[in-house]
């Protein structure tokens, strides 16, 4: 017979909270908790068509790819450069109302309107802690084929490194994969490959 033991679920990570509620729009803190933001709009401007930029919106994430740069363009490249590597707010736009409230004001329009966001200073506090990194975790991750712990990882990567399964040869000695036979790269390689 079973014994009942008490299950121990482990807290769940705070941010994760901040998080969901920052993709939401949601006020993640304070007295107004799970209540929408407050927005400023005006009316949108229907100069453009629906395909003239190249923007997907797909189930609340958006991949902007409009910008695009050739490799005789240096001055556009590092422009380009410049733009991925600004902060994630600008202070410039930012602003503090009469009644201490954090007002946000957005480089162009939403489709709706919306020209400045309002946020009480603990929920923008929130939302700049949602922008924050986890320690630890890779800021890309692969799913599919492409994840660590595919087992089709092998047949799809350039280098053939990936999760197999290994087999013995005749004499009892594990064959190696190409991978495994590949050299350990030098530490210079390896900063290539990152920076």
């Amino acid at each position: 017979m079973l014994s009942q033991e008490a299950v121990v679920v482990p807290d769940e990570d705070p941010s994760s909270h901040l998080l969901g509620s920052s993709i939401t729009y949601r006020i993640a803190v304070g007295p107004q908790q799970g209540r929408k933001v407050m927005t400023l709009q005006t009316i949108p401007d229907c100069g453009d068509g629906p395909f003239t930029t190249r923007v997907a919106n797909v189930a609340g994430f958006s991949l902007h790819a409009g910008v695009a740069t050739k490799a005789n363009e240096r001055a556009k490249l590092e422009r380009l450069c410049r733009y991925i590597t600004r902060p994630a707010v600008s202070t410039k736009r930012l602003s503090l109302t009469r009644n201490g409230q954090v007002r946000y004001e957005l480089k162009t329009p939403w489709r709706n309107g919306t020209t400045h966001v309002i946020f009480e200073p603990l929920d923008f506090i929130s939302r700049l802690v949602a922008l924050v990194p986890k320690p630890r975790v890779n800021l890309t991750r692969f799913h599919g084929v492409f994840a660590p712990n595919s087992k089709y990882r092998a047949l799809v990567t350039p280098a053939k490194r990936g999760k197999e399964r290994k087999v013995k040869s005749s004499n009892g000695a594990l064959d190696q994969t190409s991978a495994e036979k590949h050299i350990s790269m030098t530490w210079a390689t390896r900063l290539k490959r990152v920076f």
